[in-house]
């Protein structure tokens, strides 16, 4: 074993919180982010990858990466960032070899801060508590650069005793909203959170397109809205984003597509409809069906631009 695998092997068993050792798994932008912040804040923090090329931008990180599931199975502290409720289900629970859970100690926490149903959370809660262990639900709203400010929203329930062990290091990723010990709980209103979100966005691009074909300038009108009755950071900052023509991908429009069809889900359960969201569902898969999946949820501005016959941002459109 080379001197620098001896150094990293030695730093995975390392235990600088009451917890224990902490774990984290789903490396993309946003986990990438959190885990550097808990590093910075002094946490030894072991995160599973598994393409090689990430290794070294998490060493420089302070992040200790690993290309090897079994090192996480002594962890007693988990944070999980994946993308959907297929891959977060098959990580812990999945076959051959029953996934991460069956390695871990009775009484270690699994923290998931992805987007979610809320069947799976209720599902891993259950699965979880039937091995002795702890589910936090954790979902969080913001985006990549949200995420290395440690601007992060995070919605958080389960059991408040082992809930307290963790606020420290939560609390480290942004602010906390504590919503009672129902997991499903959290994710709901994460999901519902994001239709807020996602029809604000297709309405943004409308709007934009219709002053870009009046010849008048959108950024103008974004400035007077959000200085007056639309003053939301969605508002601010999505509405300059859709302007620019900045579709750089923080929530890639497939997933945003998954969100979208959870919370029509949730909303089918309840026997609540939402006919606008259902709207967005129908204009993602445009965008997808156009070549942007690539993109931003964003793009719901690109999309209302090609509609109106606009194919890229041009000032030089004739006034109404």
């Amino acid at each position: 074993m080379s001197n620098q695998q001896s150094s990293t092997s030695d730093k995975i068993g390392a235990d600088q919180t009451p917890l224990g050792k902490i774990g984290f798994i789903g490396l993309g932008m946003m986990g990438s982010a959190m885990a550097a912040n808990l590093a910075a804040a002094g946490y030894a923090v072991n995160a599973y990858v598994r393409r090689p090329e990430q290794l070294e931008e998490l060493r420089a990180c302070g992040v200790i990466p690993t290309l090897h599931l079994p090192d996480l199975f002594d962890c007693q502290l988990i944070f999980s960032m994946l993308p959907d409720d297929e891959v977060v289900r098959d990580v812990f629970f999945g076959n051959p070899d029953g996934g991460l859970a069956s390695h871990l100690a009775p009484n270690s926490i699994h923290v998931s801060m992805s987007t979610i149903s809320t069947v799976a959370a209720a599902g891993l809660a259950a699965d979880h508590q039937r091995r002795g262990q702890v589910y936090i639900a954790a979902p969080v709203f913001g985006n990549p650069d949200a995420a290395k400010a440690k601007q992060l929203s995070i919605i958080v329930a389960g059991p408040s005793i082992h809930f307290e062990r963790c606020r420290p290091l939560i609390s480290q990723l942004g602010r906390i909203f504590l919503v009672g010990a129902d997991p499903a709980r959290a994710n709901l209103i994460k999901l519902l959170g994001n239709m807020m979100t996602a029809t604000s966005l297709e309405v943004l691009g409308e709007v934009t397109t219709v002053l870009r074909k009046c010849g008048q300038d959108p950024q103008q009108f974004v400035d007077i809205m959000t200085n007056t009755m639309f003053g939301s950071r969605v508002h601010r900052i999505y509405g300059s984003r859709i302007v620019a023509g900045d579709y750089a991908p923080g929530l890639a429009m497939p997933l945003a597509l998954k969100d979208v069809r959870l919370a029509l889900a949730e909303a089918e359960r309840a026997g609540a409809p939402m006919p606008s969201v259902s709207l967005v569902r129908d204009r993602m898969i445009t965008a997808i069906a156009r070549g942007h999946a690539k993109l931003d949820w964003t793009a719901l501005g690109l999309v209302a631009s090609e509609e109106a016959g606009l194919q890229a941002v041009d000032a030089s459109l004739p006034a109404c």
